[in-house]
């Protein structure tokens, strides 16, 4: 412990707060949430003009609201029936689902599940197409290639928000929480599920074949490339391991990626269709 150095020991002087404005406290995460969507909705539109996807620029603003919607409510919907331990609370006193208020403190919503998050998300992109009458498979190649990049800054705001925290460890390079040295493994999932998987897909996307390939590829790369960051990171609170010595996102992992291989399959096949 003597040979700590300022990395090791960078939540001991990091604030998660980046500043106050009229008396309420801006998270370092908040500011990294808002530069994803910024991120993502950029890069949309880049690749939606570039790779000559057929929808306007006005139409994706309109369509990341919707998504945006059902993101929120379906990470923290799902957060709160998969995850939380006070599952029963929110049950009964579901106003207190997206309360940002704790004993009359601006705290922000805490807890977030990527896999309700997907499932938010495909449902707002099922009637959004619905509405304005999109190819649905076309649209979710655009999101695939838009969605890893910012999902970078967002595991690097679980880094700076002191969350999601590793398992304790022996390297060199572990940060220091509460007396135990643990694996940034927040920012290893930012690596390996963000930016390996944007460059997968960037440098992938003039070779598909058909509409669809490359959200099932990225439902497929993400759940490996998940899978494996969760041997570094620590169970989630209440749940421990579920069965065969795997965290409860390795087994949402596997389920989706059986469903992005199926997917795969079937659209491939053109048997699938919406």
């Amino acid at each position: 412990m003597n040979n700590l150095n300022s990395w090791n020991t960078i939540y001991q002087t990091m604030d998660p707060v980046a500043f106050e404005l009229f008396g309420l406290k801006v998270h370092w995460y908040g500011l990294m949430y808002v530069l994803a969507l910024v991120v993502a909705l950029v890069l949309a539109k880049y690749f939606a003009k570039k790779d000559k996807f057929n929808i306007s620029n006005s139409l994706l603003d309109n369509y990341f609201f919707w998504v945006e919607i059902g993101v929120i409510l379906g990470a923290r919907l799902g957060y709160m029936l998969i995850y939380d331990p006070n599952t029963s609370y929110y049950l009964l006193n579901p106003w207190q689902i997206f309360n940002p208020f704790a004993n009359g403190e601006f705290v922000g919503i805490r807890g977030m599940s990527y896999h309700g998050a997907v499932v938010g998300f495909v449902i707002a992109t099922l009637l959004f197409c619905k509405k304005y009458k999109q190819n649905l498979w076309s649209l979710l190649d655009l999101v695939a290639l838009s969605i890893p990049l910012g999902y970078f800054f967002g595991r690097v705001g679980n880094f700076l928000n002191q969350e999601l925290f590793g398992r304790v460890t022996t390297e060199p390079w572990g940060i220091m929480v509460a007396g135990q040295l643990r694996h940034p493994s927040q920012l290893y999932e930012a690596i390996l599920e963000g930016l390996v998987l944007f460059v997968i897909l960037y440098f992938y996307r003039k070779f598909k074949k058909f509409d669809g390939e490359l959200i099932a590829l990225y439902a497929m790369l993400y759940t490996i490339a998940r899978f494996i960051c969760e041997f570094y990171r620590e169970p989630d609170f209440g749940i421990g391991f579920v069965a065969f010595g795997m965290s409860m996102g390795q087994i949402l992992s596997l389920a989706m990626f059986i469903f992005g291989l199926v997917l795969y399959i079937n659209l491939r096949k053109k048997t699938f269709k919406f």
